[in-house]
């Protein structure tokens, strides 16, 4: 039994789900993130855009674009 919950901890431990890559807009006042590069709502973006974690973007206050939801 003891062997078992090694294994099962060794294997949920070592597994990890592949990070979730979002786009905003390179402006300071950015308020939405996109998941498609081509999103509509980034078509009125001038400085360019950044790709970066869904995490990252959450954690700067970001939430997803109307046009995606």
């Amino acid at each position: 039994m003891k062997y078992i919950l090694i294994l099962l901890f060794v294997v949920f431990t070592s597994f990890n789900l592949p990070e979730t890559s979002v786009y905003i807009c390179g402006s300071t006042g950015a308020k939405k993130y996109h998941f498609n590069e081509t999103c509509r709502g980034l078509s009125s973006c001038s400085h360019g855009t950044v790709k970066t974690s869904l995490k990252q973007a959450q954690g700067l206050g970001l939430t997803l674009c109307g046009w995606e939801d």
